[in-house]
């Protein structure tokens, strides 16, 4: 198991008009392999923060899906860069409303210049392009819960995640 896997999965919270069951013998739960594999694949991330004042802010960005965890490098004068040094609580999701993964959790900054190369590696081998993470602000995005579903099967797939930490 992952050290970043997650600790319980259910369905998501919603208000009743929202169609969502209990889980049950017939529920259509998404195994977290759906998550993985989606966020592995995906070319562009959505990412929400919140600056010092309350102010949200939503950006793409490029980043690399590793050991349960996603990966992006920033300019350190970028709003998001300025708005995570003040609050790292932030949202992400992948592009898609067909196959939605949408995660809650923390950025927390990478420092570590191993970890780093290797992170720089990555991101080279997925984007084709030379990349030098070691000059930006690299954040790992570490998810406390997540959800996903497919709308085509909307609200059966409906699955949230809960992580410990």
């Amino acid at each position: 198991m992952n050290e970043n896997s997650p600790t319980h999965t259910s369905r998501p919270r919603l208000p009743k008009s929202y169609g969502i069951e209990p889980v049950s013998e017939t529920s259509e739960l998404l195994p977290w392999s759906f998550v993985e594999s989606r966020m592995a694949d995906a070319r562009n991330y959505w990412l929400a923060t919140v600056s010092q004042v309350n102010i949200p802010h939503a950006a793409p960005v490029w980043g690399v899906w590793h050991a349960g965890a996603l990966f992006f490098g920033t300019d350190p004068a970028s709003r998001k860069a300025r708005n995570l040094a003040v609050n790292p609580q932030s949202v992400f999701h992948l592009e898609s409303g067909d196959e939605v993964v949408i995660m809650e959790g923390l950025a927390v900054q990478v420092t570590d210049r191993h970890f780093l190369d290797q992170i720089n590696n990555l991101y080279t081998q997925k984007y084709d392009i030379d990349v030098d993470l070691l000059n930006t602000l690299t954040f790992r995005l570490q998810p406390r819960r997540a959800f996903a579903w497919l709308e085509s099967a909307y609200p059966q797939t409906a699955t949230r995640w809960e992580f410990n930490g």
